[in-house]
């Protein structure tokens, strides 16, 4: 690598490679595939290219951003903020050029295909019992025979009319509320706020007259890839509107370990972090409440569940202490306080902020809005609940007890680190299907109904164009490749002759699947690789030997139901999952989505206090094994890294779908022989 060709690494596609030096951002994005807008031809006048470039050290990409890593301001950058603004850290692409290494991250309003956030609200029935109410009073007037202060006329108003003593006010409020008593002519609607936890009712919101709009709350499921919100009534729990963001700190690193590295090597790392994804989270605020056609100030109470080092990071803390034993959590109780105090700025004046209890110091609150929503620890089957993301949630147990993890399976299942991978968006390949005889694909991307093979698809597809292969388009690529013979069980890609198919081409010392070629009409080539095997085989021996590690401590080697949570849960088949060994083996009956279950909780949450108290004293209930420090997990690390495992037999999987005994290595018939032999022995 020399000084004339800087590393540049694009988030949250997670695309880099090596530019000449002086190459323009925009012009970079090109060269690498990476989704820039831009209309006015890098004129500087159109401002769809804006980037937010990151300095520091990188230790995930293997480099250092220094301050001088980017062009300074030019003459037309300099114009365009006068004239227009540009946010705080944002540079114009077109303008700003790369000189040395870099880690430059492209806001959704810059991309071409916006990311599909894929966490909509799961239908669910919730008992309503809300934290937050509208009471409707009316206040005596004062006189000179009572020298009381309207405050205290409106909490025996309340008392009088609702039963509701000792009633606190917002310090926030009290501004505004002589005026508003005023302007209502002595008749005002307040929302009074009343979690039951001993702390009394406060009033937070007051409005003249009658309001007959409903009290508004909003659900948060803050990942550390994508971050779903759901806004939704306080009066019956209906869903107004979802809505999602990619997690602006994919910047600083993809998983959470590069983010606590980034903490740790770059001081001020850790504020710059918290500023991000705050920022992030009140402009969600604002999205959504525009979607739904209402105000962010009507938003009066928020819940979020989120993983420790996301926790840590909204709420200010460094999270150093998360990236080494024993990961001590700085708290691990749930938390109430006030929106501002974590940057929703435009949503109530004193709009409260629940925040749901940690587990431990690797399985946060987000696990605990999954049990919360799924309940394992009231099943009466062995129940095995996998929340799959970036960095994977376990649950494991019954009536009896519940046991939980949390499994590093990094960015691949998210469609980075993938060589033809972005993150969903509408043009992606989402869906794969491999005939195992001609060993042609048919696949079905984003935004389009049809499949690849299907009259019309190439008409329906040119909206978006064919642009890359997200996250479960991989999962099912790699597993389809599996059942059709291409790959091995080692994940080994065998070659065009081996497998019997022209679309296997050679790369480099391996070989590659041809999934898609328009390159001959200066489309993209979309290929599955064999480091892209690699990737997911990593990814899911992590997801795999994490829930088998609970297995072990229940003493089990079988479950009775598997729960695939998340994004990925809820587009993914369970037999590709079985396919892969991402899962143990089941009944595939017995494996079903539960859609975007964190985001549940946190709706369950928000709408019904009886249910925090619940899931407060249930994470105590809920024993935490630590991965990191489990001797077993390498062992089951490395069995799983076999296409579906290198041991385990997988009865249920077999009885389903016969897969292919085939060999690419140098010694594939011994190899055959030794898995034989294993299955066969147990």
């Amino acid at each position: 690598m020399t000084n004339q060709e800087p590393r540049v690494v694009f988030t949250p596609s997670g695309k880099r490679g090596t530019v000449p030096a002086g190459t323009s951002v925009l012009d970079a994005a090109r060269q690498l595939g990476v989704d820039l807008d831009s209309v006015c031809g890098g004129r500087g006048i159109c401002s769809k290219c804006q980037i937010a470039p990151s300095f520091g050290e990188f230790p995930k990409h293997g480099l250092t951003a220094a301050e001088n890593a980017l062009s300074e301001w030019n003459s037309v950058e300099a114009r365009y903020h006068e004239k227009r603004g540009l946010a705080a850290g944002r540079r114009l692409g077109c303008q700003a050029k790369i000189m040395g290494d870099m880690v430059i991250d492209v806001p959704p309003e810059s991309q071409v295909h916006r990311q599909v956030v894929r966490k909509a609200a799961t239908a669910r029935d919730i008992t309503m019992n809300p934290a937050t109410r509208l009471h409707y009073i009316v206040v005596e007037e004062p006189d000179m025979h009572d020298p009381s202060g309207d405050f205290e006329r409106v909490s025996a108003a309340l008392e009088r009319d609702w039963g509701i003593a000792g009633v606190r006010i917002a310090p926030r409020l009290l501004p505004i509320l002589q005026g508003v008593l005023r302007r209502g002519g002595w008749n005002v609607t307040l929302a009074v706020h009343d979690d039951g936890r001993g702390g009394g009712p406060r009033v937070i919101g007051v409005w003249p007259g009658l309001r007959d709009d409903p009290p508004l709350g909003l659900a948060i499921d803050l990942g550390s890839t994508t971050i779903a919100a759901h806004l939704c009534s306080l009066t019956d729990g209906g869903v107004l509107a979802s809505s999602g963001v990619m997690n602006p700190q994919i910047r600083f690193g993809e998983d959470l370990m590069s983010r606590v590295s980034y903490a740790m090597m770059n001081p001020g790392g850790a504020d710059e972090m918290t500023a991000a994804v705050r920022s992030a989270l009140d402009g969600l605020a604002t999205a959504i409440s525009e979607e739904a056609g209402t105000e962010p100030t009507d938003i009066l109470e928020t819940v979020v569940v989120c993983n420790p080092v996301m926790h840590h990071l909204l709420l200010g803390i460094d999270p150093v202490e998360l990236g080494q034993a024993p990961f001590a959590l700085a708290t691990s109780s749930s938390l109430t306080l006030e929106a501002r105090d974590i940057g929703l700025n435009s949503t109530g004046v004193a709009g409260q902020v629940y925040i749901l209890p940690c587990v431990a110091g690797h399985v946060g609150a987000d696990a605990a809005a999954v049990a919360l929503s799924e309940a394992p620890d009231q099943a009466d089957s062995l129940t095995l609940v996998i929340d799959v993301g970036t960095n994977a949630e376990i649950l494991l147990g019954d009536k009896r007890r519940v046991l939980a993890c949390s499994s590093p399976t990094g960015p691949a299942f998210e469609g980075a680190q993938i060589s033809s991978g972005q993150r969903a968006a509408p043009g992606a390949i989402e869906r794969v299907r491999i005939d195992p005889v001609t060993k042609a694909p048919r696949f079905r991307i984003i935004g389009v109904d049809l499949w690849s093979d299907d009259e019309g698809f190439a008409e329906a597809a040119l909206a978006t164009g064919i642009t890359g292969i997200c996250g479960s388009g991989i999962i099912e690529a790699v597993a389809e490749m599996r059942i059709a013979g291409i790959m091995d069980a080692t994940g080994l890609i065998g070659s065009a002759e081996q497998t019997g198919t022209p679309r296997v081409v050679p790369e480099g010392r391996t070989h590659a699947y041809v999934l898609h070629d328009a390159s001959a009409d200066g489309g993209p080539l979309i290929t599955v690789t064999q480091n892209d095997v690699r990737a997911i085989q990593l990814a899911k021996s992590a997801l795999y030997a994490g829930a088998r590690l609970l297995m072990d401590r229940i003493g089990t080697e079988t479950v009775d139901r598997v729960i695939l949570a998340g994004a990925f849960g809820a587009h993914i088949s369970p037999l590709h999952a079985m396919v892969l060994g991402m899962i143990p083996d089941a009944p595939l009956d017995r494996v079903t989505s539960a859609g975007n279950a964190a985001g549940t909780g946190a709706r369950i949450a928000l709408c019904n206090i009886d249910a925090r108290r619940g899931i407060e004293e249930t994470v105590t209930r809920i024993h935490k094994v630590e991965t990191a420090v489990e001797p077993k997990f390498q062992e089951h690390f490395v069995a799983a890294n076999a296409i579906p495992h290198a041991t385990a037999p997988y009865p249920e999987l077999r009885a389903a779908s016969a897969l292919p005994d085939v060999s690419f290595g140098a010694s594939g018939g011994e190899a055959r022989r030794r898995r034989r032999r294993a299955v066969e022995t147990g």
